[in-house]
Parts: C-alpha cells; sequence; structure tokens
C-alpha cells in the first residue's frame, strides 16, 4: 500500500513539474511584455511625430522579440491627451496555446499600457 502511494505522488509531482514547464514561459513572457507596453506608451506617447500606427508597429516588433504573434488588430491604441500633455493607451489582447500530454488549452492574456486616466 506504501509503494502506491509512493508511485502515485511521484507521478503527481512529475505531471506538476511538466505543466509548470509548459506554463511559466508564456506567463514569465507576458509579465515583461507588459512591462515593454509602459516603456512604448510613455515614450511614444510622449513624441508629437508619433501615430498610433507607428504605436502598433512598435508593439509588434517587442511582440515578435517576446515570441509572441500577433496581428494588428489585437492591438488597441488610444490617444488620451489633454491640453499641454501628450498621452497614448496601449491594450494587447492575445491567447497562448498550452499543450500537456492529455491536456490543451489556451491561455488568454491583456496586458496593457497602465490606468488610462492622467
Amino acid at each position: 500500500m506504501g509503494t502506491i502511494k509512493l508511485l502515485i505522488g511521484l507521478l503527481a509531482l512529475i505531471g506538476a513539474g511538466i505543466a509548470g514547464f509548459q506554463i511559466a514561459p508564456p506567463l514569465f513572457a507576458n509579465y515583461s511584455f507588459q512591462d515593454d507596453l509602459q516603456n512604448i506608451a510613455l515614450v511614444d506617447g510622449a513624441s508629437l511625430t508619433k501615430t498610433p500606427e507607428d504605436v502598433r508597429t512598435d508593439v509588434l516588433h517587442k511582440a515578435q522579440e517576446h515570441g509572441l504573434q500577433l496581428d494588428p488588430k489585437q492591438i488597441t491604441v488610444q490617444d488620451i491627451s489633454t491640453p499641454g500633455v501628450k498621452a497614448v493607451y496601449v491594450a494587447v489582447d492575445y491567447s497562448v496555446p498550452i499543450n500537456l500530454p492529455f491536456y490543451s488549452f489556451e491561455m488568454h492574456f491583456t496586458p496593457n499600457s497602465g490606468n488610462k486616466g492622467l
């Protein structure tokens, strides 16, 4: 009886390890991508010459650096400027497929550049 419990526990531990190796990379990539979106919003938002398409292009380049395949339609760019202050809000909506040995699913992420209010 003790051997069966040990074997089941060992299999559960191995399964958790495999799941962790599949789930952790997209989580860390999303965290880093979120930080990049905030930087893009700060830098591009302060530029008087950047258009929403330029901002979208910058986001696509950063997504490629993180191994994310995005369509430009998945990126929302809003001008939230007020008189005297130029600012931009950036949001992205994407999913990453996770393939475990007996179960597959998609992790949905919605990173953005932060609070829309100034």
